[in-house]
């Protein structure tokens, strides 16, 4: 019998990042990807969410290597936090492993990880794997398909992929080699992207952005363009960059990301600038309206981005002026639609022209739709299959697609997050899970915590109130009257009875517990707590958070 293997997602099935999987054979283990996710409104002051990576840190010395199927953050922003735990070898493409690199240098762990670069179709030992890099056309360049050659056959991971007939690069995706693969050794497991899997049709190519990008500049005349898009969407900065100088333009970056992301395609080649087309923003003042194109981060609305600094006139770096044309060359990841609401608002006040995907299309997906997936299953033809990376209801119909697509339904498994497979002689079945909750980082804060979470949400919703409750325990009695003050729950100079009155309710409470011997602060603190809670849940029908405070004399 051949020895199995066991396939573990630690994050991606069910959400929109933190895409991260494992390849188990002979007590070996290799890291799919590893991602970050970008909070939502329910999780207040929470920068990223990582994947738990429990799991990885028990088995810490089993771990080979971590490979990398593209650049995205999605995908390689955990990196640098997985690194603290486990210290591998990464493998990736040049550029993935460029961008990769930046997060990992800001957080000084260089020195925990060995880059090796692979070239597309190159063929690697890694642990007891070979492992395949097979090209795959994506909204970032240089992205891959990974053929895992185990024990149990090939285990095929689709990356991030569309089937795009005319690439900004002209790299496709490499359908002939996946063929092949199916053909000569058989595809035993496919996992795969399911983003887009409700969506019918065909992702229109990312070459058809160009045209539109070079009518909006052409229509904005002799006023200053501002484009934003994801730093590392660089077939999208290069299509930018060619609309621009097509129209007169020159090319400045805005944002830090952005700009170490320019310097750094221009040194692989993925993107082509002439000299004298690029400039520094600070020269942009210099230039005439008309003459002035940049390429600016901030498509999500991220808070501190570029494009939102400028939305709120507090970029130091450039001012919005009524008249200037702001192109938002992407589509909001689901959870982010308020935040970019917030900026392009921001925008408008600012007298800015805003041209968006409600518009035009300034943008398409990186993602494959229905026809696209349904191309990759009839060529891998894969004996099991499981849809990968995105919400539930995509990979609920990404199965269904598997399905119409003659894949047996007992060989369709739909996995969440902690799923772990077990592929062996006899086929693939569930087998047990491993850790897979969410880990929150504040900052520099790793593992905020569920509880820190709950706390801030109630917070945000209830306010606090605080009391503070001075106790002379030698005499027995309260040394003053309770000082009760808030935030969030009433506003205090017009809810002055309130206060007193709550004031009171505390006092005797405290006064009871003093009268029937209790001089433990904890003590104290309990019947300061439910006295108040009890009040304030009965005259405003509202539950604060309630900070007890006591302090003896």
């Amino acid at each position: 019998m051949a020895a199995p293997v066991r396939v573990s997602f630690l994050g991606g099935l069910g959400e929109i990042g933190r895409n991260c999987a494992c390849i188990e054979q002979d007590g070996r283990i290799v890291v799919l990807d590893c991602g970050v996710m970008f909070p939502d409104p329910l999780m207040p002051g929470i920068d990223l969410v990582l994947p738990d990576f429990g799991y990885l840190r028990d088995h810490a010395d089993q771990v080979e290597a971590v490979v990398l199927t593209h650049g995205h953050e999605d995908h390689t922003g955990g990196l640098a936090y997985l690194l603290r735990e486990v210290a591998v070898p990464v493998y990736g493409s040049a550029l993935t492993l460029g961008l990769a690199r930046h997060r990992v240098e800001e957080a000084g762990l260089l020195e925990r990880c060995r880059f090796v670069e692979v070239t597309d179709g190159e063929r690697r030992a890694i642990g007891p794997f070979e492992v395949e890099f097979v090209p795959v056309a994506h909204s970032v360049p240089n992205g891959f398909a990974l053929a895992f050659h185990t024990a149990q056959g090939v285990i095929l991971h689709s990356g991030d992929f569309k089937l795009d007939l005319q690439p900004v690069d002209g790299r496709v995706t490499d359908l002939a080699r996946i063929g092949r693969l199916a053909l000569d050794e058989g595809i035993r497991l496919l996992l795969a992207d399911s983003t887009n899997a409700e969506e019918p049709g065909f992702t229109p190519s990312e070459s058809s952005v160009g045209a539109v990008l070079r009518q909006v500049l052409a229509g904005a005349g002799g006023r200053r363009v501002v484009v934003a898009c994801f730093a590392s969407h660089l077939h999208r900065v290069q299509q930018i960059v060619d609309a621009a100088i097509a129209n007169g333009r020159k090319v400045a970056t805005l944002g830090r990301s952005m700009q170490k992301n320019v310097e750094l395609g221009r040194q692989l080649g993925v993107l082509r600038i002439p000299e004298g087309s690029l400039v520094d923003i600070s020269e942009v003042g210099a230039l005439p309206d008309g003459e002035v194109c940049v390429v600016s981060t901030g498509s999500q609305g991220e808070p501190l981005s570029a494009l939102a600094l400028l939305a709120a006139g507090e970029n130091r770096l450039l001012q919005l002026r009524p008249g200037d044309v702001v192109v938002i060359s992407a589509h909001p990841i689901p959870g982010n639609e308020w935040a970019v609401g917030r900026v392009v608002n921001g925008l408008h006040r600012r007298g800015a022209e805003v041209v968006h995907t409600g518009q035009v299309p300034v943008h398409v997906s990186g993602h494959a739709r229905q026809g696209e997936l349904q191309t990759l299953l009839s060529v891998a033809q894969p004996e099991w299959f499981v849809p990968v990376h995105g919400e539930y209801r995509h990979l609920v119909h990404h199965a269904r697609l598997a399905r119409t697509m003659g894949v047996p339904e007992e060989r369709v498994l739909v996995c969440e997050d902690g799923d772990s497979l077990l592929l062996d002689d006899h086929g693939l079945r569930r087998d047990g899970s491993v850790p897979n909750g969410f880990l929150y980082v504040d900052g520099t804060v790793g593992d905020v915590g569920r509880g820190v979470l709950r706390d801030r949400r109630q917070l945000a919703e209830e306010g606090v109130v605080m009391v503070v409750v001075t106790v002379d325990p030698h005499l027995g009695e309260l040394a003053a009257p309770p000082q009760v003050i808030t935030r969030g729950w009433v506003y205090a100079p017009e809810a002055e009875e309130l206060l007193e009155e709550a004031s009171a309710v505390v006092a005797k409470a405290i006064e009871e517990a003093l009268g029937e011997g209790a001089r433990d602060a904890e003590a104290l603190q309990r019947t300061a707590r439910r006295a108040l809670g009890r009040f304030v849940g009965e005259r405003t029908r509202r539950r604060p958070m309630v900070v007890p405070v006591v302090v003896t004399v």
